[in-house]
């Protein structure tokens, strides 16, 4: 935020998950290998302006929040012990900046306090800004969204009694904004009907505090994980983002950046952001980043010989021992060139040992051999080929496929 405004965030994470069908509360279930609550915590721990995260969670489920937390090192999160409802829950996570609630360190009582679901893990820093800037202005926010679907309301037995006009009417969502007092003392106000029967926090603060929520239109994105089938959902949202930046990295040999050029060609139509780069650009990982600010999870490594993965295992080596990649699994397409001149087989054992090492730091190596003719036209052809096998493993990411040779196109 422009403006020195201390904004803190409550997640309420005390959910059953019953809906789910299974024994596993969604928020706990796993989203391309992390637990989904991790991917929400990430999402608010990325905008810088936000000062704590306040994760109420069912007590039984405490030391498995914790586990969390430190397994991938989130730095502004603390725990706080939920009640039976989610209003109580919501309750005890404000308290908790105000009366040392929480279970880690203390708190400082924010200026406004946004609250926002677990499990929607796809909300972006501007509809955050939003709803905050909102907030500041009106005392409180939400996001809303359209009907997708008529209301109708049933008679006592069982017929239509008569039904909303939608184009009047929004679905509410999350996140909501308020001013902490505003919420705080809603809080204090509202009855134990409220805090065990209720759901909406705004209108709690027209209810007891007698403020009118600002309402914003939000994207469509910010549905939240309610059934198993929400997570196949959420993954496939996931990759598709993850597929939107590439990065090409060539050994400095004429064939290899000749090959570069070629994929960059073929690529750039299929993938919003594809950078083309020497390996002589990225001898550091402080280089790497600088060169890909964060956001680049794709890595396509142009080596010269067939057996030669030395770029790959540099690459590698910088993207395990940096963390410039901590948040999802990163892939690494490791091209190695095979020419006509070329005979017997090469050895390509060393290429599975290095993924087999490499997966353990959440980086996916694949092998991918592309065919090198002098004919230059069926050169083209190869290297288009290889562009469809890239696409595939980069929007995939199957790690069953790690260290596997993939082979394009004919000599």
């Amino acid at each position: 935020m422009a403006e020195v405004l201390r904004v803190s965030v409550v997640l309420p994470a005390g959910g059953t998950g019953e809906r789910m069908g299974g024994g596993t509360p969604k928020q706990y279930c796993p989203v391309l290998g992390r637990a989904l609550i991790s991917r929400t915590m990430e999402a608010m721990e990325r905008v810088s302006w936000i000062s704590d995260v306040v994760v109420v969670v069912a007590p039984e489920s405490v030391d498995l929040m914790k586990f969390i937390v430190h397994q991938y090192g989130h730095r502004r999160v603390s725990l706080v012990e939920g009640g039976p409802t989610r209003h109580r829950s919501i309750f005890n996570g404000l308290r908790a900046f105000l009366e040392d609630h929480s279970l880690g360190r203390a708190l400082q009582k924010p200026e406004v306090v946004i609250i926002h679901d677990a499990v929607r893990p796809f909300v972006e820093e501007d509809v955050l800004q939003q709803i905050t800037r909102a907030a500041k202005e009106n005392g409180a926010a939400g996001a809303v969204r359209p009907l997708v679907s008529t209301v109708i309301a049933s008679s006592s037995d069982g017929c239509l009694d008569h039904s909303l006009e939608r184009s009047k009417h929004r679905a509410s969502e999350m996140p909501q904004a308020f001013l902490f007092d505003v919420i705080y003392n809603a809080y204090l106000q509202c009855t134990d009907y409220d805090l065990d029967f209720g759901t909406e926090c705004l209108h709690l603060a027209l209810e007891y505090s007698k403020v009118r929520a600002k309402l914003v239109e939000g994207p469509p994105d910010l549905w939240k994980v309610t059934y198993k089938r929400d997570l196949y959902t959420a993954e496939s949202i996931i990759k598709e983002r993850l597929a939107k930046h590439l990065c090409i990295i060539t050994h400095n040999k004429e064939d290899a950046i000749q090959i570069g050029f070629l994929l960059h060609e073929s690529l750039k139509s299929q993938i919003k952001n594809v950078k083309a780069i020497s390996s002589s650009m990225c001898k550091t990982a402080h280089e790497l980043q600088g060169i890909l600010l964060g956001q680049c999870y794709n890595f396509v490594c142009i080596n010269v010989k067939e057996s030669d993965f030395e770029e790959t295992q540099k690459l590698t080596s910088l993207l395990q021992s940096s963390g410039i990649c901590p948040s999802y699994p990163s892939v690494v397409v490791s091209v190695h060139l095979d020419f006509p001149e070329q005979s017997g087989t090469q050895d390509l054992s060393g290429i599975r040992d290095l993924a087999k090492e490499a997966q353990k730091a959440d980086v996916l190596v694949y092998s991918l051999l592309i065919r090198f003719p002098k004919d230059e036209v069926q050169l083209q052809e190869n290297v288009r080929e290889a562009s469809s096998i890239i696409m595939a493993l980069i929007k995939d990411r199957n790690p069953v496929l790690t260290g596997q040779i993939l082979v394009a196109g004919k000599k």
